[in-house]
């Protein structure tokens, strides 16, 4: 809740790892190759209204979105709570945007599952996850998760193919068609907690962090108060023009393991460990702050202190977490 202050194959070139990743999937399909079923070229949605911002009730939305070149600009990234970056097959990156305060009225593009969303997703009570499928032998996973799983099989009017991007990078979500409202701030139980810096810190004008074939840029902006967000030396921006910003950007260090389960080439997902405890770096106001991160466990959200002990509080605004490998 928030606080106020107070084996082998593994070895692609990018190009091909991007190429091979860039297929998106179905809830039944090994391939991740992501198409909507019986909704080939539905047309694009740039009409839908502005979601609203509302009590509601419930739990958060959590939808997993396309992070390669080919799917940016990205709809309704701006209007998450939280985004979290993690790293997938070949090096690359995904994204997974939480819902709480406020629906856009579209989302996307909408790509597969992995198996880290699973513990991720635990510090939600039963949250809704939408994502365009999963690995065949990961979906009975999914499905005893306690999580509200929904793909296009399950929900095909809440999906449609746009226009304006190559399948399979352009599946979309209406999230009314799931959701009768934004659950509300108090659904956002991640652990994190909100108020003024705290004193000392180091100032910082940019930071970034690199997986294998995927970086992320955070540049302070003192005029809009934010940290701009920048994907593969390329400013994150929404459809209409406005430059993805962040009020409070973690770097948080995790253990990232093997998983069992692959794509269609055999490489193996890596997992990421959210559970546990880690160092983490806390950037607000044009500042650094070294934090340590504990997750006792799964059901728990994430709590950040400084080298006193001291809670490290964030800036009010959207936060992004970007797992790195410790």
């Amino acid at each position: 809740m928030r606080h106020r202050a107070p084996t082998r194959r593994t070895v692609l070139t990018a190009a091909l790892a991007a190429a091979v990743l860039s297929a998106g999937c179905t809830r039944h399909d090994t391939s991740d190759d992501g198409r909507a079923p019986h909704d080939s070229q539905a047309p694009d949605d740039s009409q839908a209204p502005d979601g609203q911002r509302t009590a509601g009730t419930g739990s958060v939305l959590a939808v997993k979105i396309d992070n390669v070149g080919a799917a940016r600009p990205q709809t309704g990234l701006d209007s998450a709570d939280v985004v979290y970056a993690e790293q997938v097959e070949g090096g690359l990156s995904r994204l997974m945007a939480v819902y709480a305060t406020k629906l856009p009225g579209v989302i996307g593009p909408v790509r597969s599952a992995r198996e880290s969303d699973l513990e991720l997703l635990r510090q939600f009570d039963r949250p809704t996850l939408a994502f365009s499928g999963a690995q065949r032998k990961l979906l009975p996973l999914i499905d005893r998760a306690p999580l509200r799983p929904e793909t296009p099989d399950a929900a095909s009017d809440a999906y449609y193919r746009g226009s304006d991007k190559p399948a399979p990078h352009n599946l979309y979500l209406r999230p009314a068609k799931l959701m009768a409202g934004a659950p509300g701030e108090a659904a956002l139980t991640t652990g994190f907690r909100y108020g003024p810096a705290s004193a000392g810190g180091t100032a910082t004008a940019t930071r970034t962090v690199r997986y294998p074939a995927a970086r992320f840029t955070f540049t302070w902006s003192g005029g809009e108060k934010r940290w701009l967000v920048s994907m593969d030396g390329t400013p994150a921006r929404t459809p209409a023009g406005k430059r993805v910003a962040a009020a409070t950007v973690v770097v948080q260090h995790v253990r990232v393991r093997t998983s069992e389960f692959h794509d269609v080439l055999g490489n193996h997902t890596p997992f990421t460990e959210t559970v546990g405890t880690g160092k983490a770096e806390v950037l607000r106001d044009g500042r650094s702050f070294e934090a340590t991160w504990t997750r006792r466990k799964a059901g728990d959200g994430t709590t950040f202190t400084g080298a006193d002990g001291s809670p490290v509080d964030f800036a009010e605004g959207q936060v992004w977490v970007v797992f790195a490998k410790s």
